[in-house]
């Protein structure tokens, strides 16, 4: 835990870059109007309703557009880590808003053998033309502390770690991030305790490189945010027994 403290103290404390303070101003809005957290601990997203509203429509692709003429080349690490976060969750937002699939975002693919939509240019950044993974897994993952990166993003799926309720920002980074991977850890879709054993999130499996690449380096992550309670059941018994992933959409 030590370790990635330290590198998200690094990049929130390092020299700041003018930047507008009302760039992400619109998606606290959108977020404010569309998302809530039900009982359950999901945060859910109105996608029905923001795509009943044309003016807020209007917003949400304004805020792109304005993300899309920024340039996180010249930001500090932390303003640049919010505004990809901030853009991949909006552009995702937006893409469902757009496509309207009935269950899941798997259901959207651009081509017959996509297993989804990640993999298409979706914005234009510094006149790159970038996909969802391109941010995902080619600058966001290799860029910053990997195993932090997947409590910013959100799929638009109950099996995700929650859309932050207000934007990403570099001054609240360290302690958004962590609340952000306490909350998903904490909750049954990050850690189920069995008789068998532990079922964890399958973004443990998928991206096992980025939690020590190895059970144990995922045991060790889960234990760094672990509350009381959770950490000594998986302390008692640290075997991972299987992994689940709920592809359903975030919606109410």
């Amino acid at each position: 835990m030590r370790a990635i403290l330290l590198f998200i103290s690094l990049f929130v404390a390092g020299p700041v870059h003018a930047q507008s303070e009302d760039l992400h101003a619109p998606w606290d809005t959108l977020l404010a109007s569309y998302l809530s957290e039900h009982p359950d601990g999901v945060a859910r997203f109105d996608y029905a309703a923001l795509r009943a509203s044309d003016s807020d429509t209007q917003t949400l692709q304004s805020y792109i557009s304005a993300l899309e003429a920024a340039q996180p080349s010249q930001m500090s690490d932390g303003e640049a880590f919010a505004y990809w976060a901030n853009l991949y969750n909006a552009v995702t937002v937006r893409l469902i808003v757009e496509e309207a699939p009935e269950r899941s975002i798997r259901q959207i693919r651009p081509r017959p053998w996509s297993i989804g939509p990640w993999g298409m240019e979706r914005v234009t950044v510094e006149g790159e033309e970038l996909s969802l993974d391109n941010i995902e897994h080619d600058i966001m993952r290799p860029r910053y502390e990997a195993a932090l990166v997947h409590y910013a993003v959100n799929c638009a799926s109950i099996g995700c770690p929650n859309l932050k309720a207000t934007a990403w920002r570099a001054e609240a980074l360290q302690a958004d991030l962590e609340a952000g991977a306490r909350a998903y850890i904490n909750h049954p879709r990050g850690v189920t305790v069995t008789e068998d054993g532990l079922v964890i999130s399958r973004i443990y499996r998928w991206f096992r490189e980025d939690f020590g690449d190895s059970e144990e380096g995922v045991i060790d992550h889960l234990l760094t945010f672990a509350e009381p309670e959770l950490a000594a059941a998986i302390e008692a018994n640290p075997r991972i027994d299987g992994h689940a992933y709920d592809w359903d959409l975030n919606r109410p």
